[in-house]
Formats: structure tokens, C-alpha cells, sequence
């Protein structure tokens, strides 16, 4: 009785049965049907729903998944992840930062066709803490008061330079639920 050491398909090209131009062209058949666009996720143009914005931060970035996923957007969107999320965008403490992003939401308009930007902030932030200083995250209220403010700035400057746009803000805690602001 003899003992199999190999896989079939390894002990096909060890013993001369498949051979290098039989692997080549497979490959290459592989190669011609991905660039035929049998994976469009993978295009860098097309049309997309939304841009996502939110913060840095590691325990929300499931909470916003899971928003995006409940708003059927799950490959649907261009993401801009950023330290305060739409805090990096207005305030006078990330000042260097704000080009970039509407940079960023220009480039997905004309490239992805975007209807929507989606800004999520989050509480217990500390780029709210480095922009506005501790005092302006210590109670709940005082918190979401803070928020609302930033985010009423960035609808207000979103309107002005993608007046297209669909902008929609809200507030996620660190559980994961959200508060969307008007």
C-alpha cells in the first residue's frame, strides 16, 4: 500500500502533469477576468451613496460601521477618518487640517458621485479636549451642547462649498448608539 505525501494538484506539477504554461495561463485567465471588473469594489470611479466622517478614536470606529451597515451604505461610501471627526474640520485648533478634508470631499463628489456626507462625532473626545479644553466635555449637556455646536458649523460650511450635499450629523457614544442632530 502506498502512502499519498502530496495533494493531487502538487503531485500533478511534481511529476510534470501541469506545467509552468498550464499554471501561467491559468493565472493569466485569473488576471484578464479582474480587470474585466468582476470585483467593481475595487474601482477607484463610479457611484457611491455618502462620505462617511468621524474620528480616530478605536472604540467608536465599530460604532460607525454598524451606522453605516443599519443605513445600507456598507460598500457605498468614502470614509474620512480624522482626530474629532468634524472638530478637525472647524475648529481654530486644527486649522491645517481643514483643506485636507474638503479637499477629500470634493475629490469623492467628482469621483464617486457622493449625494451625502455622514458626520458622526463622538463622546469622551480629546481632540474636543485639545480644541476647546476639558471643561468644554465635562458634563453630558455641556458636551452635547459643544457638539451640536460643531456640527450645526460644519452643516453650515458644507452648505457653502457642496451645496449639493445631503449632510446628516450626529453624536455616538461609546456603547455605540447614536444621536443624530438636525
Amino acid at each position: 500500500m502506498t502512502m499519498m505525501t502530496t495533494c493531487n494538484c502538487c503531485a500533478d506539477l511534481l511529476d510534470g502533469r501541469l506545467s509552468r504554461r498550464g499554471f501561467m495561463q491559468g493565472a493569466a485567465a485569473g488576471a484578464a477576468t479582474l480587470s474585466l471588473g468582476a470585483f467593481p469594489a475595487f474601482a477607484a470611479e463610479g457611484k457611491y451613496e455618502a462620505m462617511a466622517l468621524s474620528c480616530i478614536d478605536p472604540r467608536t470606529q465599530e460604532g460607525v460601521r454598524k451606522n453605516m451597515v443599519n443605513r445600507h451604505l456598507l460598500g457605498k461610501y468614502s470614509q474620512v477618518i480624522l482626530a474629532g471627526g468634524a472638530i478637525a474640520v472647524v475648529a481654530p485648533a486644527f486649522n491645517d487640517w481643514h483643506k485636507a478634508f474638503w479637499d477629500n470631499l470634493a475629490a469623492s463628489v467628482q469621483l464617486h458621485s457622493i449625494k451625502e456626507v455622514i458626520v458622526l462625532n463622538h463622546r469622551d473626545c480629546g481632540a474636543a479636549k485639545i480644541a476647546y479644553g476639558p471643561d468644554a466635555i465635562k458634563t453630558p449637556d455641556v458636551e452635547t451642547k459643544l457638539h451640536q455646536t460643531v456640527l450645526a458649523d460644519f452643516r453650515k460650511q458644507c452648505n457653502e462649498k457642496q451645496p449639493k450635499l445631503k449632510v446628516l450629523t450626529g453624536l455616538i457614544s461609546l456603547n455605540g448608539k447614536v444621536e443624530m442632530f438636525a
